[in-house]
């Protein structure tokens, strides 16, 4: 990232958003800040950009799960709003990992922790979760370590 910190860039985002009147990153921000901003009382200290980050994932992955959950529930006005909310929330998390990348990161793991099939994914999940940084969701994570595993079996 740059010299400012996530929470600096999110702080200033928000001033934008209030100056321009876009409610969604409004809303969007001012959540995710107070989210932080309980994780630090939670912690006594303040985050650390990853820490930060973690949150923001877990942000994230609710309004994902949310997106499902009004999909399945037919409410196509609930699931714009998230949907939008997500993808402010997109601006600030890393990059994702490609299929391809994924699939690189998941083989050398299995390699370095020496894992001999399904048996071993609690060895190598820990491992692949910390190498990707929060550069894919767990859901992705563990299918392909489970694929990678089964195909040693």
């Amino acid at each position: 990232m740059s010299d400012q910190s996530l929470r600096e860039r999110m702080e200033s985002d928000l001033k934008d958003a209030l100056r321009s009147g876009n409610q969604d990153a409004k809303d969007t921000i001012r959540f995710t800040l107070a989210a932080i901003k309980n994780a630090e009382i939670d912690k006594g200290r303040p985050l650390t950009d990853e820490e930060a980050l973690a949150v923001l994932q877990q942000q994230a992955k609710r309004r994902a799960d949310a997106i499902d959950q009004f999909k399945s529930g037919n409410r196509a006005d609930l699931v714009e709003r998230e949907e939008a909310q997500l993808r402010i929330l997109e601006q600030y998390l890393p990059a994702s990992m490609s299929d391809e990348e994924l699939k690189a990161l998941v083989a050398q793991t299995i390699g370095d922790v020496g894992a001999t099939g399904p048996k071993d994914m609690g060895k190598v999940m820990p491992v692949v979760i910390e190498r990707a940084a929060g550069r894919a969701d767990g859901r992705r994570l563990s299918g392909a370590v489970r694929d990678e595993l089964a195909k040693l079996s």
